[in-house]
């Protein structure tokens, strides 16, 4: 069996509540782009603002490396949520809105409801058990999607 399929495998075992599903199905995208505009809104170096890179776009390269390490469709797919987070970032930006402030209270609300999920569920969430299912959950995520699409992970 792949990695992908082991780790989502294992990742779905603490996630068959319907209730719990919805939750994540919203929860784990906007985490992640919560967490990029957080990491977006963090001060950088002189020469990382020079060339107008933040500490989002830093450590999104090995972040992606390690989901097309993982599947092709699946690193494309969360290149894509990651381009999304960034139009998302200048859209809010574009409205006036602090960032990061925005960021903190949503990354909170989000959490507090996965963890509502859980609790319904009666599992606790994976990255308790494997810091590296932080990442696997918008892989799970986009396979739902990539399945819709009868595109292979």
């Amino acid at each position: 069996m792949r990695q992908i399929e082991t780790l989502l495998n294992e990742y779905g075992e603490s996630h068959t509540n319907r209730t719990n599903i919805c939750i994540h199905a919203v929860a784990v995208p906007a985490i992640y782009f919560v967490s990029i505009a957080l990491l977006w809104s963090a001060p950088v170096p002189a020469f990382l603002a020079y060339f107008n890179v933040s500490w989002a776009h830093v450590l999104l390269v090995p972040t992606l490396y390690y989901y097309f390490k993982l599947s092709g469709p699946i690193g494309a797919a969360m290149t894509l949520l990651s381009i999304l987070s960034f139009l998302g970032i200048q859209i809010l930006e574009g409205l006036g809105v602090v960032v990061w402030q925005f960021s903190v209270a949503l990354f909170i609300i989000m959490w507090i409801l996965q963890f509502v999920g859980h609790h319904i569920e009666g599992k606790k969430p994976s990255f308790i058990k494997d810091l590296q299912f932080l990442l696997v959950g918008p892989a799970w995520w986009w396979v739902h999607w990539l399945k819709r699409l009868n595109i292979n992970y």
